[in-house]
């Protein structure tokens, strides 16, 4: 770039993306141009309470908060986030317990939570923490049952008992068996003979080694509350030993906090770059047994690492017989965005690239234990997988 290409360059971030010369900027640039414009600027006002704001449809305090510390060095970042707080009205949600209180509270508040956390007065801190708890206790009994069964082994419905488990009773049958046995005056059905369905026992009994490799890149914020939450319940589970790892810039490994779910998203720093080669990197040395392991790598693919790098060492895990499954986002809607071509690189290998719903992960993850077809599981979820020219596809199958 020459010296003249720079100066405009600095001039048209200086005035605002509605500038002329704003369409010459870079993709980076035009990031950094709409950060700056949604706290000093009269655009889509991300910061803005109430409507669209904290609690709504996205995360995107979090995300702006993860955009900011990318773009700008840590003095910045400081002075940014304290006119945030002065001119959009964030300083009355952190100083105002009794607000976050009344905040309806979602994924997406406890994204922007964590988000806020280091700037966060102390006496606001606890009243989030709860708000946060509260969350995830919601998330973790619609969740932990269905994803605790769905690993120690799905139902094989091929096979009936008489003496089944109360949660495996196939009510229909045992009903149609006991009709003889209605009680008029009771108008009800005595049961004396139960029919349900036997467990199958499965293989992934002797541990295999899951690992939750999670970008806590701004954009990913919903999605590593939801990968938060499923580690913590896998790390309950006997049958599979759980690793959580997140990463931006830095890495950092909470699988030791995974028996507090709410102290594993107080641990995570959402926002900043992304090296996603690094902290695969560093997920490779902590597998023990490639043959039993699992990776779950859950991110956007946007790489501020070395991308051939990715390529190739996610190439070299699959090779020696890691089950490597590329998730795109882990959210309610599973709609991704997302870096075409690299994740076209990365399907290239026969990887799984794709998003998924926190409803569809538990019988993912059972898919992957059991090391069976993925695209085939995909198919019956009407799942669009990416394909190696870099589109949507739909699974195998899958009309």
């Amino acid at each position: 770039m020459t010296e003249n290409d720079e100066r405009s360059r600095r001039w048209t971030l200086a005035l605002g993306a509605e500038t002329e010369g704003s369409s010459q900027l870079s993709d980076s640039d035009q990031r950094m141009s709409n950060a700056l414009t949604a706290l000093y600027g009269d655009g889509d006002d991300v910061l803005k309470k109430g409507r669209g704001g904290l609690g709504g449809s996205a995360p995107r305090v979090a995300k702006w908060l993860g955009d900011i510390r990318e773009f700008f060095p840590s003095p910045v970042v400081q002075v940014i986030q304290k006119d945030a707080f002065e001119r959009k009205g964030l300083r009355q949600m952190l100083l105002e317990p009794e607000f976050l209180v009344t905040v309806e509270a979602d994924v997406n508040l406890v994204a922007d939570l964590v988000a806020l956390r280091g700037v966060m007065p102390e006496k606001s801190k606890e009243t989030a923490r709860m708000v946060v708890a509260k969350v995830v206790a919601q998330l973790m009994e619609r969740l932990e049952r269905r994803t605790a069964d769905a690993i120690r082994g799905a139902l094989d419905r091929s096979r009936r008992t008489s003496r089944p488990r109360f949660a495996d009773i196939d009510w229909p049958r045992t009903i149609q068996a006991n009709l003889r046995h209605y009680q008029a005056a009771h108008r009800t059905i005595v049961p004396e003979r139960l029919i349900g369905f036997q467990r199958q026992q499965r293989r992934i009994v002797d541990l295999d080694e899951v690992v939750l490799c999670v970008d806590q890149s701004g954009s990913m914020a919903s999605s590593v509350v939801y990968a938060s939450i499923f580690a913590a319940v896998m790390a309950s589970l006997p049958v599979v030993a759980t690793k959580l790892v997140c990463f931006d810039t830095e890495i950092v490994d909470l699988t030791p906090e995974l028996a507090d779910p709410v102290e594993v998203l107080f641990g995570v720093q959402l926002g900043g770059g992304t090296d996603i080669n690094r902290a695969v990197a560093y997920c490779e040395d902590r597998i023990e047994r490639p043959l039993k392991a699992h990776l779950v790598l859950i991110t956007d693919l946007y790489e501020g690492g070395d991308a051939e790098a990715l390529v190739g060492r996610l190439a070299r895990l699959s090779l020696i017989g890691v089950n490597v499954v590329v998730l795109l986002a882990l959210t309610d809607t599973g709609r991704p965005a997302y870096n075409p071509d690299l994740s076209a690189k990365v399907a290239a290998l026969d990887i799984p690239v794709f998003a998924c719903t926190p409803d569809q992960f538990p019988d993912l993850m059972a898919t992957a234990l059991r090391r069976g077809d993925v695209a085939a599981w995909a198919a019956g979820q009407d799942i669009k997988l990416v394909r190696s020219d870099g589109r949507d596809r739909h699974a195998p199958n899958s009309g």
